[in-house]
């Protein structure tokens, strides 16, 4: 019976301190949300400004060269910029969470000296945050389809039940880095080059079933692929996602989540010693 509410306790520990600290996750979130455009002219307008402008880059550069590997594009189902956009928009919010992830314990050392200070909450608002710049991504997104296709897909607002196992996965990693961020101060250096290689050996420029096929298992092991495609399906072609592969990615991104909760729990006391 101890066992059991122990076990019960330890399942439902990383879950209760979101909610014993909520209010402070909820303005965390706030704050970095607009901290990030505070001072700028257009504020919270660069949120749907950016999406615009990182898709013109990458339209421009890969459009004439990719497009053609697309047979949806051919057929004339839709254009490569909206093709590519909605790969980006998964993308974006992995690429968010690992960057910021690393620095969460090492860029706020006056957290850690506060001993009251819920440390274990802090992916949480970074987490949100980057939720509601997928949102914005979103919008944009919506906003293009319904202007270049004409129309939107019915099985869109499914898009959030796609997302759940990769935000659950980021959670995980996200308490992982930020634990390793503070022991291994060059895991910093090679975040922003991990998510680069991540959006290119991903299906988020080119459809698995184009790279030839001895290259294309280190596509397929990708955790992007997966949540790309199936957000493609549900956002431009009108399908249904893949219901048991989106159960089994969030099997593993619970076991990912837990292990990320207890190594960061097992290391934050010699956080003080080190910073």
């Amino acid at each position: 019976m101890t066992t059991e509410s122990s076990s019960g306790r330890f399942n439902a520990a990383p879950w209760s301190a979101l909610g014993r600290h909520w209010s402070l996750t909820r303005e965390m979130t706030k704050r970095d949300v607009l901290g990030r455009y505070r001072g700028a002219s257009f504020g919270l307008l660069w949120s749907l400004i950016s999406p615009f402008l990182l898709l013109m880059v990458y339209t421009f550069a890969f459009g004439t060269v990719m497009k053609g590997r697309w047979p949806e594009i051919e057929a004339g189902q839709t254009q490569f910029s909206i093709i590519l956009f909605a790969g980006l928009i998964v993308h974006g919010f992995f690429a968010e969470c690992l960057g910021k992830s690393v620095v969460l314990i090492v860029g706020n050392p006056n957290f850690v000296k506060r001993v009251i200070f819920p440390l274990e909450i802090l992916p949480w608002p970074m987490v949100f945050s980057a939720l509601f710049h997928t949102l914005m991504n979103l919008l944009v997104f919506l906003l293009l389809r319904l202007v270049m296709d004409g129309h939107i897909a019915a099985t869109t607002p499914l898009f959030p039940l796609v997302m759940l196992p990769l935000v659950v996965l980021m959670m995980g990693v996200s308490w992982l880095m930020a634990s390793f961020g503070v022991y291994f101060r060059d895991i910093g250096q090679i975040t922003g080059v991990l998510s680069m290689a991540m959006l290119f050996l991903s299906s988020a420029m080119m459809p698995v079933d184009s790279v030839p096929e001895k290259y294309r298992w280190v596509f397929q092991l990708n955790p992007l692929t997966f949540i790309i495609d199936q957000a493609r399906n549900v956002l431009l072609w009108g399908r249904l996602p893949d219901w048991i592969g989106l159960g089994i990615y969030l099997v593993v991104s619970l076991v990912v989540f837990y292990i990320g909760y207890v190594v960061f729990s097992a290391t934050r006391r010699g956080f003080s010693d080190v910073l």
